[in-house]
């Protein structure tokens, strides 16, 4: 018997025949013997208009009635799967993230959770209900008010609901059936990876891959929770329930490095397309100018990514560059057209039209040689490199965006990552 809790997204709950369905996966889990919670997103596209509605109404909106709409999708989602589940005879109960409670910080539209006591809800799965968490919400304690978690919070939402019940693993359920080495609509070779390290997931996560929210994998991490990745359109009667000592043979593994044998020296390709690219030409060459270039823009909450500086021949001046996301790239113009006024006049020159790529691996940590071969692969492919970034276990770089699928088929070949 396992305490599993599995997370469906936005897709999976779309309309009521796909609720139907998921009440089906949870069938499985509990005709298991399973203790089982789950936790949803709103039905796709709900959210969105939601916000859409607050916006239309006003654009200087209260963040407080904001959560208050916003986290309604979830709650119908919520409320509709209990039914559904009752339905087919389990015992089911519908919680709102208030009820349990899910503690927050008091920023609304983008809290952080803060405590969950899971005592009450891990009493009720212990005498076989199945509790139905509404993701993405908790409450702010000094207010009694709902809080949401910023777009992706239901992963979050899931993660902290498995570590507050002592789950035995989190089952992240979306539109596939795992991670994979890369996009597979880029490269159809790609490959569903079995199991994949929580370093290696986060630096995906964050760096394109879509398919894990950056922060549930962090709290995966620190409290060594096993997530899964599967897919909820799969046959629910066609994956096996549930049972502790073998959880790798569906979907992707999010697990500790040391559970993993083999390592392969790159494990994926990712690619993120929301880039811009801003640099400042003719800067004076002297101590404390990058701090004050990057102290505003920090000020303003906008983060800077990679970063790249040049210092001119004669030594005077230095070009600097570096990328923002860019839906942030107009706030940055401006934050630093203002600072102009301490640094002095200087060119500006800014671009959305590229994408950052980059490989990802924990066997880079022990290999070498990886880097060169990434950078003399885009060279053989006539791709010149705006921009590079490095980690322990990632490589990532710049480029022009009219050659980002043929960058991504280029190095998914060369570092053996295609399907035989």
């Amino acid at each position: 018997m396992a305490v599993v809790v599995m997370k469906f997204g936005g897709t999976s709950v779309a309309n009521v025949d796909r609720i139907k369905n998921v009440a089906r996966h949870v069938k499985r889990e509990f005709a298991a013997g399973n203790k089982v919670a789950v936790v949803l997103s709103a039905m796709a596209g709900t959210t969105n208009q939601l916000v859409e509605w607050v916006r239309e109404i006003s654009p200087l909106y209260d963040a407080r009635e904001y959560d208050a709409v916003v986290a309604s999708g979830e709650q119908v989602t919520a409320g509709l799967l209990a039914i559904a589940l009752q339905a087919e005879g389990i015992p089911a109960r519908s919680w709102q993230g208030w009820q349990i409670p899910i503690e927050t910080d008091a920023a609304h539209g983008a809290a952080r959770i803060a405590e969950i006591d899971g005592s009450h809800l891990r009493e009720r799965i212990d005498t076989g209900e199945v509790a139905v968490v509404t993701g993405f919400q908790g409450i702010e304690p000094e207010t009694g008010r709902i809080a949401t978690l910023g777009r992706g919070g239901s992963d979050t939402s899931a993660a902290a609901v498995a570590v507050a019940i002592k789950a035995d693993v989190c089952d992240i359920y979306t539109d596939v059936d795992g991670v994979y080495t890369t996009d597979p609509r880029i490269v159809p070779l790609a490959r569903r990876i079995p199991k994949i390290s929580y370093e290696e997931m986060l630096e995906m996560a964050s760096l394109g891959s879509k398919v894990l929210q950056t922060r549930s994998v962090e709290l995966a991490m620190v409290y060594g929770l096993r997530l899964r990745v599967l897919s909820s359109f799969a046959e629910p009667d066609s994956l096996p329930p549930v049972e502790i000592g073998n959880l790798e043979n569906i979907g992707t593994t999010v697990c500790s490095e040391d559970e993993i044998v083999e390592t392969q020296v790159v494990s994926g390709i990712a690619y993120a397309k929301d880039e811009a690219k801003v640099t400042i030409l003719k800067l004076e060459d002297k101590p404390g100018v990058a701090a004050r270039i990057f102290g505003p823009l920090s000020k303003a909450a906008i983060n800077v990514d990679m970063i790249v500086q040049n210092v001119t021949p004669d030594g005077a001046h230095t070009d600097m560059t570096f990328t923002v996301q860019a839906a942030e790239l107009p706030r940055a113009l401006e934050v630093i057209d203002k600072v102009k006024q301490d640094l002095g006049n200087f060119e500006v020159k800014s671009s959305d039209d590229v994408v950052k790529i980059s490989i990802i691996g924990i066997g880079m940590r022990s290999h070498a040689g990886v880097a060169a071969k990434m950078f003399q692969t885009l060279s053989d492919k006539g791709i010149n490199i705006l921009a590079i970034s490095t980690s322990e276990i990632k490589v990532s770089v710049l480029i022009n965006a009219d050659y980002a699928e043929l960058a991504v088929r280029a190095l998914h070949e060369v570092y053996g990552l295609d399907a035989k």
